[in-house]
């Protein structure tokens, strides 16, 4: 009898472990980035970190903590609250607002094509290395969210829904602030801006106006705009060379932009080059959000640069305050500029809340 029960009580166990050790581990479905016609064949392939692939889970997981104001210290901020999907994923305002009511010191910058940022440098004055760590310092910033990591952690821990999440995305099953910013890189490549109006006239699906065409031509010329040093052309469709330069904003600096991480003196006054595309939607303009219109831009480039130790050898025109456009021209160069709106990337689903 007690060999009975010994042999019965075995066969307990074993069917038990048998159970625990089939029990299917759960498996993110992995996903390749999709790349535009119009990238694959100007751009060369992003790089997509071996330890962060793009998987269905993660991009999920990173859009709802993108949207969810539980990074913040009071539970009112997100990530979108200073980059609207309708305004390219930037704000309207000079300065955004942080949760305790302070203003930031730089205009908040857009969030596109981010996955070609091969320099892997974030932010105006690129204090930021790699898109996986870039969301680390907002969230304790005391201008921006002014959070806990350690808060935000257990906020997490504690939902009813993020421990599912972060194990089906990344089969943990304790959170830490490392995997919160890996699902946010995730959803961040995804945001691919790539169908203006002038990626469809570079895919033959449409034409310009003769002032468009123009325009192109006063941004390509050294003799007139001289703009696509630092942003590109026709065949860099990122409209960006995602470097830094002092384009003549000021001659002495209240923010030493790249210099302020560097610590090198050459380095003041240089911030990165932002995108051209999605102009119409990002209003204002440069990193400290001086310019309230691309009129203002523009006018700035033509007849309003500043002269400084650092100002970059690409500004030529420095001697005359600027290359001197003509109405026309300036008129001719705003409607190309306006040419590279993407309205199905804001109002892209997939990018919203």
């Amino acid at each position: 009898m007690k060999s009975y029960h010994y042999i019965f009580l075995l066969f307990l166990l074993v069917s038990c472990g048998s159970e625990e050790n089939n029990e299917e581990e759960y498996t993110p479905k992995y996903v390749d980035l999709e790349i535009p016609t119009l990238f694959q064949e100007k751009l060369i392939a992003p790089l997509i970190p071996a330890d962060n692939p793009l998987t269905e889970e993660g991009i999920s997981l990173g859009k709802k903590l993108f949207f969810d104001p539980i990074l913040s210290q009071d539970n009112s901020m997100s990530c979108s609250s200073c980059h609207h999907p309708e305004n390219s994923f930037t704000d309207t305002t000079k300065f955004s607002e942080g949760v305790d009511g302070n203003l930031g010191i730089r205009n908040s910058m857009p969030l596109f094509n981010l996955a070609w940022n091969f320099d892997e440098r974030f932010a105006w004055d690129g204090k930021e290395f790699g898109l996986e760590t870039q969301a680390l310092e907002p969230v304790t910033n005391a201008l921006e969210m002014h959070s806990d990591w350690t808060d935000v952690v257990n906020k997490l821990q504690e939902h009813a829904e993020y421990p599912t999440l972060f194990k089906q995305a990344f089969g943990i099953t304790t959170i830490n602030s490392t995997y919160v910013t890996k699902a946010i890189a995730q959803f961040e490549r995804t945001l691919i801006s790539a169908n203006s109006k002038f990626d469809q006239y570079l895919l033959g699906q449409t034409v310009l106006y003769e002032n468009e065409l123009n325009g192109l031509t006063v941004f390509l010329s050294e003799e007139k705009g001289d703009c696509f040093h630092c942003h590109g052309n026709e065949n860099e469709p990122l409209w960006t060379d995602n470097d830094f330069h002092n384009n003549g904003l000021d001659t002495n600096f209240t923010d030493l932009g790249l210099g302020s991480v560097t610590g090198d003196p050459n380095d003041n006054g240089k911030f990165k080059s932002p995108s051209l595309r999605n102009l119409v939607f990002t209003a204002p303009y440069m990193h400290d959000g001086r310019f309230e219109t691309l009129d203002e831009v523009i006018d700035h480039y033509s007849e309003g640069l500043q002269r400084s130790a650092t100002i970059d050898p690409l500004m030529k025109q420095i001697d005359q305050g600027g290359v001197n456009l003509s109405q026309t021209d300036k008129a001719d160069l705003k409607a190309f500029l306006l040419t590279l709106s993407d309205y199905e990337f804001i109002n892209n689903t997939n990018f919203q809340e």
